[in-house]
């Protein structure tokens, strides 16, 4: 219910320009957490081993940029997120509304890193396109969407979600057994989450993470029936630490059911 109550409150505007504009967004330098990440999706699924007709992204928030290198393996993508303001968020962007957040520095830079020379505008349509389906999600019931997934997902995602909705590790590794029940055996799961982390700014909004190290992550994936494919971590360098948060890292997950 406390968790609940603090969600109420995230600003979806406010948790973009705290994490997704420089200096964390500088595409300068993969030295920068956002490059990093975006380099790690890119490698993963460049190497054609996790492709499929759905992908599900589970606890999308309000971002698109875990979906950039995925999109081009799946015919569908199904996004996911509790609150109704990120649904909304998404559901904008999907539609090309005014006002949106831009997301065109990302784009543009997957592009650049897959070397495949395509306009980052075909990529940004591709996604639009294949982002078919936005849906509430609930990780901490054994249903997460209120129903099984039909059929269940070749992949799934998620990025920042977990570790961020969970008052402890316990709840952390049930959510993933949950999440992991969209998933039809043999599928891959790629993670991307918060290392150390006790809180984070969204506006109003100062909410709680289980801080995490990746021997929690690996525990968790073992319990959920995962198999570890690739487990990377990053330290965030002291001028990345603006306040928002208190995070020290960031782990980058494969995994196999």
């Amino acid at each position: 219910s406390a968790l609940r109550e603090g969600y109420e409150r995230f600003d979806p505007r406010a948790y973009l320009h705290n994490n997704y504009r420089p200096p964390r967004a500088d595409f300068s330098s993969e030295e920068f957490v956002v490059p990093w990440k975006l380099r790690c999706l890119a490698e993963t699924f460049a190497s054609g081993e996790i492709h499929g007709r759905t992908l599900i992204d589970v606890g999308s928030g309000p971002t698109i940029y875990q979906l950039l290198s995925a999109c081009d393996h799946f015919e569908e993508i199904v996004a996911t997120d509790y609150l109704a303001v990120n649904r909304e968020e998404l559901r904008r962007w999907a539609r090309g509304d005014p006002g949106t957040f831009d997301w065109s520095p990302f784009i543009q830079h997957v592009c650049k890193i897959e070397g495949r020379g395509e306009p980052w505008q075909d990529k940004e349509r591709r996604l639009r396109a294949r982002l078919r389906r936005i849906l509430p999600i609930d990780v901490h019931r054994a249903e997460p969407l209120g129903a099984p997934l039909r059929p269940r997902a070749d992949a799934l995602l998620s990025a920042f979600c977990l570790e961020a909705v969970s008052p402890d590790r316990a709840a952390f590794a049930r959510a993933l057994a949950h999440v992991s029940s969209l998933l039809r055996p043999g599928g891959h799961a790629v993670l991307l989450g918060a290392l150390g982390e006790s809180f984070y700014l969204a506006g109003a909004a100062r909410l709680p993470v289980v801080p995490l190290d990746e021997g929690d992550v690996r525990r968790a994936l073992d319990g959920a029936g995962f198999v570890l494919r690739q487990l990377r971590s990053y330290a965030m360098p002291p001028a990345l630490r603006t306040g928002v948060d208190d995070v020290e890292g960031v782990f980058f997950a494969h995994a196999q059911k």
